[in-house]
């Protein structure tokens, strides 16, 4: 029996199962090192290598040949935690590292430490760490001689040649951690790690986080009243952040505190360590500048190397700072409407790209990623005195990485699902097999740029629309800062097509405030999460009804999740007289509630006007009129989210209930911010269906 789109959307965790990805490639160039399940449907991510002489594939580790492991199930409680702080949807080999020879990979499987050889034939094999449980993050040194990794907020040291392992830091208390990235970091500024090895494998820099003044939470299982609830440390608006500290320590226990002001700058953004030593990147609480700073491995002292400013904020652009083989520091810069890459004083690209992300640095030479037009993100290169090379086409959507001439190239586009190949220095193609399950729908999309302001929008009719039939309309949106949903990408419009193929006429737009459209565009929402984007979304609406006669304005329903689904309670609650139905999937509605990172670059410390513009809680608690009449909501949340915790959606539901709006509320047991379990993905994917058509009146 054939599946439905709902049940294979959740069961391939969004078609990105069987994909390859996680490349290493040798210094040599003669292959690479890579992440991929065996199919489409299966969550075990295997390790293997591929030769790019001739593009031949070797399995390196299958997790299902390794005895005595433990289901996904029963995995170690921070293992859990850790792949849902870094939305890790599959299992097995999910992360991996290599020394610099790209001889021997580490890995952890259910919590415990495993190598295997890169070359000759596979070893993998266990590491005896003397009981030592729930491994976190193991990483080897570039020499390959040890293995450093995190057990129980302590930093471990195991030495290959000796079997021997030891503690390196132990944390003073249950306050404290070694190795470990503090939330904000892993949440909002997308830096998962909290140590790194020295080149010659002799010293690492490590994160020490203090959470004892962060605030504590407690997330109950209220179907479950028997269990204690799981107590977060959570950093909410306006209340303290974790102290990090840094220490360098020596593979003997030497240890020498990094100097730096932690009460100025108390974002540690980045850290690296490379040939000239360690770089870090450092934040003030309100994020209008990011300094960058040189360690001396030796005393720990710092040196300020650069300091960029801005009187909204400063983006953390992923992959700078960085440092090119003679020292020169690789940086984005806001300037003239474009995000530009520079190195030391050299600007590499003008206002024609918009830089998205440092891949990697090759002696004088930049790999990254930017983006011509904002649906598309290229793949280039480029080195102080010449122009920007394009590695990839320029539409779609695209990455990769680099080494001995050997590029490893990344793409998908909106009628080509996600793939890679091997390109050799001397211009040989080699794909690299993909196993994506066929979603067994074509996104037939349109793009568009609405309006004054192109507002890139995706426009997607029920398959077989006869013209001259209203639709009703549907707005799928996210809509808000840090991501995008108008892109180049099969699997970003499947869902989409699926909605639009039950009877809607289905639009997505990415207003003010997401990527890709340049500096300004993105700071249009500083001091309102709310006006901007929710006027985005009816001008994009209305642009889209002058272009699609068929689009039926008296019947337009909103659904989204997480900054969605704020948009979507939102768009019913203040703009009534626009939009007839709204389908709110984990959404923030009071930003005193959401993390310090995000929250106060836009809104700065709770109270004031800023908060009450982006709070859905006052449109709640204001009684229906005949000139704001009420619209049914469907609220959605996971009971066991702590990043949008549900405490959210009950403070919403009382407020509507208090001033007599009728809605639903939907809580889902044991689920967190996202959900990978098929029979609820696939279930609320058709009550949302069953709840639209019922509440515009299309229902059959």
């Amino acid at each position: 029996m054939t599946d439905s789109f709902p049940r294979l959307h959740a069961r391939t965790r969004r078609f990105t199962l069987g994909v390859p990805r996680g490349f290493t490639v040798a210094p040599d160039g003669s292959r690479a090192v890579f992440q991929r399940s065996r199919s489409g449907t299966d969550p075990v991510t295997c390790l293997w290598s591929v030769d790019a002489a001739t593009g031949a594939e070797r399995l390196l580790v299958d997790p299902a040949d390794v005895p005595g492991l433990p289901g996904e199930e029963d995995l170690p409680a921070a293992e859990r935690a850790r792949r849902e702080r870094v939305r890790e949807q599959a299992g097995g080999v999910v992360g991996y590292t290599c020394d610099d020879a790209v001889e021997r990979a580490v890995f952890a499987l259910s919590g415990r430490p495993f190598t295997v050889s890169l070359t000759g034939a596979p070893d993998v094999a266990p590491l005896d760490i003397g009981g030592i449980e729930a491994v976190v993050d193991p990483r080897i040194d570039p020499t390959g001689r040890r293995i450093a990794f995190v057990a129980d907020r302590a930093l471990y040291l195991h030495d290959l040649a000796a079997g021997s392992t030891t503690a390196l830091l132990t944390p003073e208390s249950h306050d404290v951690s070694y190795g470990l990235p503090d939330f904000a970091a892993a949440e909002e500024m997308g830096r998962t790690r909290g140590f790194w090895w020295s080149p010659d494998g002799g010293s690492l820099l490590v994160a020490r986080v203090d959470e004892s003044p962060v605030a504590r939470w407690y997330i109950a299982d209220p179907a479950h009243p028997d269990r204690v609830p799981t107590e977060v440390r959570y950093p909410a608006a306006g209340t303290p952040n974790a102290v990090v500290g840094l220490e360098i320590v020596t593979v003997d226990g030497a240890r020498t505190p990094v100097t730096r002001d932690t009460a100025g700058y108390e974002y540690l953004a980045t850290a690296r360590w490379d040939a000239h030593g360690p770089l870090l990147s450092v934040q003030p609480r309100d994020q209008r500048e990011v300094l960058v700073l040189a360690v001396d491995p030796r005393t720990g002292a710092t040196t300020a190397l650069h300091s960029q400013t801005d009187p909204v904020w400063v983006e953390n652009v992923p992959g700078v700072p960085a440092r090119t083989a003679s020292g020169a520091l690789v940086r984005a810069v806001d300037t003239g409407g474009a995000r530009r890459l520079v190195v030391g004083d050299t600007e590499l690209t003008g206002p024609e790209l918009q830089v998205r992300e440092v891949l990697g640095i090759d002696g004088e030479t930049v790999l990254f990623r930017a983006s011509p037009e904002p649906t598309s993100t290229a793949l280039y290169s480029a080195a102080p005195g010449t122009a920007p090379v394009a590695l990839s086409p320029t539409t779609g959507l695209h990455s990769g990485t680099v080494a001995g001439g050997t590029l490893v190239r990344v793409s998908q586009d909106l009628d080509v699902a996600p793939h890679a190949e091997l390109v050799t220095a001397d211009g040989a193609v080699h794909p690299v097999a993909g196993h994506a399950a066929d979603p067994g729908l074509v996104p037939a999309v349109a793009l568009h740029a609405f309006g004054g302001r192109d507002l890139r929008t995706a426009v997607l009719l029920p398959t077989g629309h006869v013209p001259g039939t209203p639709l009703p309309v549907l707005l799928d949106p996210y809509g808000g800062p840090h991501s995008q949903r108008v892109v180049r990408s099969r699997n970003a419009h499947l869902t989409s097509r699926w909605f639009a193929d039950r009877g809607f006429a289905v639009l997505v737009t990415d207003g003010r405030g997401s990527p890709g459209r340049g500096p300004e565009f993105e700071r249009a929402i500083h001091g309102d999460l709310a006006g901007p984007v929710l006027t985005d979304q009816v001008d994009a609406l209305h642009a889209a009804a002058q272009e699609y006669p068929d689009l039926d304005l008296t019947r337009v329903a909103i659904r989204g999740w997480s900054f969605g689904g704020y948009l979507a309670a939102l768009a019913v609650l203040r703009r009534p007289d626009v939009f007839h139905a709204g389908i709110a999937g984990a959404p923030v509605t009071d930003w005193a509630l959401y993390d310090t990172h995000y929250t106060e670059r836009y809104l700065g410390l709770p109270g004031g006007e800023p908060y009450r513009r982006s709070s859905v809680i006052d449109d709640a608690a204001t009684p229906p009129t005949d000139r704001a009449p009420h619209r049914p909501l469907m609220i959605v949340h996971g009971l066991a989210d702590d990043n949008v915790v549900a405490a959210h959606t009950l403070r919403l539901s009382s407020a509507l209930l208090a001033a007599g709006r009728p809605h639903q509320v939907l809580p889902l047991s044991g689920v967190t911010h996202m959900t990978p379990q098929e029979v609820v993905a696939e279930n609320l994917l058709l009550l949302q269906v069953r709840f639209l058509q019922e509440a515009l009146g299309t229902a059959g």
